[in-house]
């Protein structure tokens, strides 16, 4: 039983899709010309009356009316979702890119908070905290049986206030406490490095506010270092996806001007689009083209793009759009195949409706929705082979997934492969007492799929996947 619970944390920290979205803002809601159906409206009031006079105790009316809301939206899809006053704080705070906090990227290791890196320049920076160090107690709260989502909110609140934070240096077998003034953090949504002489890496996490300034930036970084750049690694695994323009523009600094990158389609005049490569497409009103400074040569270097069954939405914008352009090859594993867009409309100033208006199209056409961006080369996760892949869950594993309208079939194939991969990982957990070892930093020198990309761009023998299981795709809708 032990086993098994371990395992469903792993899927647990696998499953990315309450984040996934490709995002559109529009300033007001339209209203409705549609009649009510008079019959079911009567319903609804006569069980609101119900619940609030004869429910075992006094109930909230607000909280009645809000319920029904989220209970309605809901029931569209798993992207679809009514914000209140603090889910819309907490949405604006991850799309922005600024949250107030500590400033650590974070990850789980053996049940406690593992930090992969602290942000430069933030309060946990200058604390000391290190690459490697367990976090054990965040206050007085041990880590140890909270979720990720639990301990970031533990360790967020408001500017100015303090949060200690017991950590463990295992380099230095002692634990010690921090005492860290939370302040506004800037997340940094790429990053990017020279791996050798002339190839470099750069990984974007989520497209947020921005990121395309960031990405500009780094590239800037790149070419300073290694102004004969000889190939790109452009990373996207376990992007969850984020703004709709940033993927555009990512796509763009890449392709030639003018080339489709997307399309949407949807029920509303204003969801039938087409988002090409020039700058009327990703840029916000005012302002110059953020892409302008960019080299020429970033055009026509060899790319390599790297993704898994976490990258998402516009992640997968832009995997799609350069693989439809042949402008890359795509590296790793399906994608997750998230292919709707949510449009963000406000209901108020502290509330708002995400819902899902159109499916996206790669330029050639191709619906991913349920589906994904399949690779032109499959890699393993590792040199020995998958160690959670099949675990994680992707698009067609929800409940209420956007479909096509025909009756979908379950994937044999992929059910089997996952019922294997979680014998193992059970197998395993219970000859030894300790956890699965997680897999290594994306850009680590110890990063398998990262060493495939860069030989294939060194035009040297890659080692290719040794198990695939493809998601079939769906019909097309028209």
């Amino acid at each position: 039983m032990g086993a098994k619970l371990k395992v469903a944390g792993l899927l647990t920290l696998g499953a990315v899709a309450g984040a996934l979205t490709t995002i559109q803002f529009q300033a007001i809601a339209r209203g409705s010309q549609t009649a009510l159906p008079l019959e079911e409206m009567q319903q609804l009031a006569a069980v609101f009356g119900m619940v609030k006079n004869d429910y075992v105790e006094p109930v909230d009316e607000k909280k009645l009316i809000t319920d029904a809301i989220s209970g309605m939206v809901s029931g569209l899809d798993p992207h679809s979702q009514f914000f209140d006053k603090k889910s819309f704080k907490e949405f604006r705070e991850g799309t922005s890119g600024k949250f107030v906090g500590v400033g650590i990227e974070i990850g789980m290791e053996d049940g406690l908070v593992k930090v992969v890196s602290p942000i430069e320049g933030s309060p946990a920076f200058r604390a000391g905290l290190k690459s490697g160090d367990l976090i054990t107690k965040i206050d007085d709260t041990a880590v140890k049986g909270l979720s990720m989502d639990q301990a970031v909110k533990r360790m967020r609140g408001d500017p100015a206030t303090k949060v200690v934070l017991t950590v463990f240096r295992k380099s230095e077998s002692r634990s010690f406490p921090v005492t860290i003034v939370r302040e506004e953090i800037k997340v940094q949504s790429v990053r990017a490095k020279v791996v050798e002489p002339g190839y470099a890496w750069l990984r974007v996490s989520q497209f947020q506010d921005q990121t395309v300034n960031d990405f500009v930036r780094k590239l800037d970084e790149i070419y300073k270092q290694e102004p004969n750049l000889k190939g790109l690694v452009l990373d996207l695994r376990n992007d969850p996806g984020g703004l709709l323009e940033g993927a555009v523009a990512l796509s763009a600094a890449f392709l030639p001007a003018g080339v489709e990158v997307v399309s949407t389609n949807g029920q509303l005049a204003d969801s039938k689009a087409s988002y090409k490569a020039r700058p009327e497409d990703y840029m916000r009103r005012g302002g110059q083209d953020p892409l302008r400074k960019l080299p020429s040569a970033l055009k026509s270097v060899p790319l390599v793009v790297l993704v898994n069954e976490g990258s998402a939405s516009a992640s997968e914008i832009v995997a799609g759009a350069l693989q439809d352009h042949k402008r890359a090859v795509i590296m790793g594993a399906q994608t997750f195949g998230k292919g709707s867009v949510q449009t963000v409309r406000p209901l108020s100033p502290e509330t708002a409706l995400k819902i899902t208006t159109a499916r996206y199209y790669t330029p050639s056409g191709r619906s991913i929705q349920a589906k994904g961006i399949v690779p032109d080369i499959w890699l393993d996760e590792t040199a020995e082979g998958n160690v959670f892949a099949a675990l994680r869950t992707r698009e067609a594993d929800l409940e209420k997934h956007l479909g096509n309208g025909a009756e979908e079939k379950k994937d044999e194939a992929r059910e089997k492969a996952r019922e294997e991969a979680r014998k193992k990982l059970e197998e395993q957990l219970a000859k030894s007492r300790d956890s699965i070892k997680p897999l290594p930093e994306f850009g680590s020198a110890e990063d398998f799929q990262l060493a495939q990309a860069l030989n294939k761009l060194r035009g040297q023998p890659v080692m290719v996947s040794k198990s695939v299981t493809e998601r079939k795709a769906e019909a097309k809708t028209e």
